[in-house]
């Protein structure tokens, strides 16, 4: 049991919700929970009340926000294992979403992309923590190339 608080849900202002509830659910899987009118939406995996919420309110036709400007940099959507990761990143080439990078961090793999809406996302998954480098008994992440071919060998 944590003894600790965890980041919940993530709530994002996107222009679009239909296109955002069609880009989250057909390419990352998410199943739709709830909606309110067609200002809002709130999506999950395994019918929790919402782990994306997606919103219109104040963004409805607007435009991502200009480079250099500051927000939200990325979330993070963390999978289970590796092989759930490969099939997640299968599913996006399927699609043909542009990957932005692969990364292996040491501690985890990661793939990242962005939604239709230039909203950062990481897909992930950890390593068990008795792999993780370590230097000086702290954690050494790394920021290495990820072999995505030997990771999309798992998602067959």
């Amino acid at each position: 049991m944590q003894n600790h608080p965890i980041i919940g849900n993530v709530h994002l202002k996107v222009s679009d919700l239909k296109r955002a509830v069609q880009f989250y659910t057909e390419i990352l899987g998410l199943e739709l929970q709830q909606t309110y009118g067609d200002s809002a939406a709130f999506l999950s995996w395994g019918g929790y009340h919402h782990h994306v919420g997606l919103n219109v309110w104040h963004s409805r036709n607007g435009h991502p926000p200009p480079a250099g400007s500051t927000g939200l940099y990325h979330f993070a959507i963390l999978y289970p294992n590796r092989k759930a990761l490969a099939i997640a990143v299968k599913r996006l080439l399927e699609h043909q979403v542009h990957i932005d990078g692969a990364s292996d961090h040491g501690v985890s793999e990661a793939v990242y992309l962005r939604d239709p809406d230039e909203n950062g996302i990481e897909l992930y998954w950890d390593r068990p923590e008795a792999e993780w480098p370590r230097e000086n008994g702290r954690i050494a992440m790394v920021t290495e190339p990820l072999d995505l071919d030997a990771l999309l060998s798992l998602a067959d």
